[in-house]
C-alpha cells in the first residue's frame, strides 16, 4: 500500500501507541495523537490521506466518544473508518461505540496478528465501498445526461411539430411559446386545488405546445380560408382534436408515458367547455382535466391578444373582460377566479418566464438563428390566425 495512506493511532499511553505504530509502519504512514483534541486536528489536516483511525476511549482533554461525536457532526465517520481499541469490557460502552459509527471494537490486550488482519479488512471494505460509491455517482451522472438528452430530443420533436403547425396556420411562431408559458402560470396558480407538483407542471407546460398538431392534416382550403367557415367546414376543422391524437399514437416513443398521457388529453380536450358545449366529446365540468383546461385558457388568451390578418389584437384588459363575460366559451369558475387574481401580474410573469425559457432553449439548441438585437430564438414570421366560429377555436 502507498506510503501516502495514513493510519492514525490515538492513545494517551505511549507504549500502546508504539506497539500499534510498529505493527503497521511497513504498510502505512503512522500518525500519533495522545488525546482526542490532537486526533481531531490531525484528522482535519490529513482527512484525504487517513484511511483508518485506531481510537482509545479513556483519554484526557477529549475522550474517544467525544471524538466520534465530532467526527459524526462533520460527516467524517462515513469516509474514515474508526476501530475502537479499549480495555473497557462494558457492554453499554460497546453499544455506544457502535451507535456512534465505529467499524469494529478490539479489546486489550490484543493479538497483533488479529489486529493487523481486522484493520486491513476494514480498510479494504471502506476502500471498496468508496469505489462503488464513485462508480454509482458516475452512473448517476451518465443517466442524468441521458435523461437530459432524451428530454431535449422529445422537446425538439414537440417544438418542430408545433412550429410546423403554426407555419401552416400562418400564425406567429411564438404562439406555442406563449401558450406553454401561460399554461405553466395558470397551473402554478391552480396547484392548491389539484395537487400538482413542480415536475408535473413543467411536463404539462412542455407538451401543451402539441395542442393543435392535428391541424397539420386539415386542408389549406379550410385552414387558410380568409373568411368565416361554413358549418360543414367547421365540423372538419373540429376533427383536428382527434387527428392530433392519431398523430401522437405514432410518436409516443419520443416521450415517457406520463408526458404522452398529458399531451394526448390536451390534444383531444383543449376545446371542451365547462358547460359541456365543447368538442369532440362534450365533456362537462371536472370531466375535463385541469391540464386541458389550462391549455384551453392559455390558447384563447393568446389568440385574443395577438394580431391576426382579420383582426387587431385586443388589449390585455379587454381580453380578460371578454373571457370573464363568457364571450369566448365557458370556463371553470375556479380558473376564472384565478384569472382575476393574476390579472395585474400576468403580463410581467409572461415576460419573465418567456425570457427564461428562451435562455434555456439557447443552451440546448444546436442550430441557432440570430434575430436583430442579439436574440438567438428561432422564430418563423407568420401572418394568419385562428378562425373564429361560435367560440374562439
Amino acid at each position: 500500500m502507498s506510503r501516502q495512506k495514513k493510519l492514525l493511532v490515538v492513545d494517551d499511553i505511549p507504549i500502546n501507541r508504539m506497539i500499534l505504530a510498529d505493527l503497521f509502519q511497513e504498510e502505512y504512514e503512522v500518525l500519533e495523537a495522545e488525546n482526542g483534541q490532537q486526533a481531531l486536528e490531525l484528522i482535519l489536516q490529513h482527512r484525504e490521506q487517513i484511511v483508518i483511525v485506531l481510537l482509545d476511549i479513556v483519554m484526557p482533554v477529549m475522550d474517544g466518544f467525544q471524538v466520534l461525536e465530532q467526527m459524526a457532526k462533520m460527516d467524517l465517520i462515513q469516509t474514515i473508518p474508526v476501530i475502537m481499541i479499549t480495555g473497557e469490557s462494558d457492554d453499554e460502552k460497546t453499544l455506544m461505540g457502535y451507535a456512534l459509527g465505529v467499524s469494529d471494537i478490539i479489546s486489550k490486550p490484543f493479538n497483533p496478528k488479529i489486529v493487523s488482519r481486522r484493520v486491513n479488512n476494514v480498510v479494504k471494505l471502506y476502500s471498496h465501498r468508496q469505489e462503488l460509491e464513485r462508480e454509482l455517482q458516475k452512473q448517476k451522472e451518465m443517466l442524468e445526461q441521458q435523461a437530459r438528452r432524451i428530454h431535449q430530443s422529445s422537446q425538439f420533436v414537440i417544438d418542430a411539430l408545433s412550429t410546423t403547425v403554426e407555419f401552416r396556420n400562418m400564425e406567429s411562431g411564438e404562439h406555442i411559446l406563449r401558450v406553454r408559458t401561460l399554461t405553466r402560470i395558470f397551473l402554478e396558480e391552480m396547484r392548491e386545488f389539484y395537487s400538482l407538483t413542480d415536475e408535473q407542471i413543467k411536463t404539462i407546460a412542455n407538451v401543451s405546445a402539441m395542442h393543435d398538431i392535428g391541424k397539420i392534416v386539415i386542408s389549406d382550403a379550410i385552414l387558410l380560408k380568409p373568411g368565416p367557415l361554413t358549418e360543414e367546414e367547421f365540423e372538419i376543422m373540429k376533427t383536428h382534436t382527434i387527428r392530433g391524437c392519431e398523430i401522437l399514437d405514432t410518436l409516443n416513443y419520443t416521450q415517457d408515458e406520463e408526458s404522452y398521457r398529458y399531451s394526448y388529453d390536451i390534444c383531444r380536450h383543449h376545446h371542451e367547455r365547462w358547460d359541456g358545449r365543447g368538442y369532440p366529446d362534450g365533456l362537462k365540468g371536472d370531466e375535463i382535466s385541469i391540464w386541458a383546461q389550462a391549455t384551453s385558457l392559455a390558447d384563447v388568451y393568446d389568440a385574443l391578444t395577438s394580431e391576426r390578418v382579420y383582426k387587431k389584437a385586443y388589449s390585455h384588459e379587454e381580453t380578460i373582460r371578454m373571457i370573464l363575460n363568457g364571450e369566448c366559451g365557458a370556463f371553470n369558475p375556479k380558473m376564472l377566479d384565478m384569472l382575476v387574481r393574476v390579472e395585474g401580474t400576468l403580463q410581467k410573469k409572461m415576460f419573465l418566464y418567456t425570457q427564461q425559457e428562451k435562455n434555456e432553449m439557447r443552451l440546448s439548441l444546436n442550430h441557432r438563428v440570430d434575430k436583430p438585437g442579439g436574440s438567438s430564438y428561432i422564430q418563423i414570421p407568420m401572418t394568419r390566425g385562428y378562425h373564429q366560429k361560435k367560440q374562439t377555436d
